[in-house]
């Protein structure tokens, strides 16, 4: 199977999942689940791939391994927090102002939520899909470096949800603001986490052909999370909600851990 081959056969499973999710949606008049299944959708992608592909074994248990390891612990972490906190307010606010133009809410969710994080998710999951062809070419130095950075990313990030998570769980943390265990050095260390574990997926698909191509996803989620959808939407709500918070970004790194400034 050539690669041109496996991105399009990926590209229809993840249609047919997304489609799937948006009948769901249907359903429940909320489409807030998506981002567990955002994590889920990549360990399918990665598990499929590895049945199909004809890559070196090694590279192909190492990529599918650690997504899939990856995508279990966020979407099961995502899929607790939605159920205990219901709607997101994101996906509500969007598909509000659509619906305040015209456009019908299932046609809106399909488009502007379903059919839009398929597309990102293909993108982001570039590194497992790529990397996982080209079976005369073992895993070399950058590949084990890059499973070592993986494996380090998934450890950081989970730890820091779980922080995170006891914190919030705490009544005596109502209206703080968690500067505690890896938040004391990062205002993002889940973020911070989980942009390791692709950066290292990206290192292990750039020991085959055209793999550096590959990059484009982790470069993508990145931007994402320091300058989209993640740190920014989330830090103007903490600005306005938690008097302590400004003091917390002027002391704090705000990606990459660092001791926090004196003062």
């Amino acid at each position: 199977m050539t690669v041109i081959e496996l991105l399009g056969l990926n590209a229809a499973v993840v249609a047919g999942l997304m489609l799937g999710l948006w009948l769901v949606a249907l359903r429940l008049r909320d489409v807030s689940f998506v981002d567990a299944f955002w994590a889920f959708n990549m360990g399918a992608v990665a598990a499929v791939d590895y049945v199909v592909a004809d890559g070196d074994p090694v590279r192909k248990a190492l990529l599918t391994g650690l997504c899939v390891a990856w995508a279990l612990r966020l979407g099961c972490h995502l899929f607790v927090r939605w159920q205990r906190q219901g709607v997101d307010k994101r996906y509500e606010s969007l598909l509000g102002r659509l619906a305040a133009r015209g456009m019908p809410w299932p046609v809106a969710a399909l488009i502007f939520v379903f059919l839009l994080q398929g597309i990102l998710l293909l993108l982001v999951s570039l590194p497992v899909q790529i990397g996982q062809t080209h079976p005369d070419l073992p895993v070399g130095w950058l590949g084990w470096g890059g499973a070592a950075l993986a494996t380090f990313g998934l450890v950081f990030e989970g730890v820091a949800d779980h922080q995170l998570s006891r914190f919030r769980a705490d009544p005596a943390s109502a209206g703080q603001v968690m500067d505690r265990g890896l938040w004391r050095y990062s205002r993002h260390p889940n973020y911070f986490g989980d942009a390791c574990v692709w950066w290292g997926l990206g290192l292990i698909a750039c020991e085959v052909p055209w793999g550096w191509v590959s990059l484009a996803g982790p470069a993508f989620l990145t931007f994402t999370l320091l300058r989209w959808s993640g740190a920014p939407l989330l830090e103007r709500g903490l600005t306005s909600s938690r008097p302590g918070y400004a003091d917390y970004v002027r002391r704090t790194s705000a990606f990459i851990p660092w001791p926090p400034k004196a003062g």
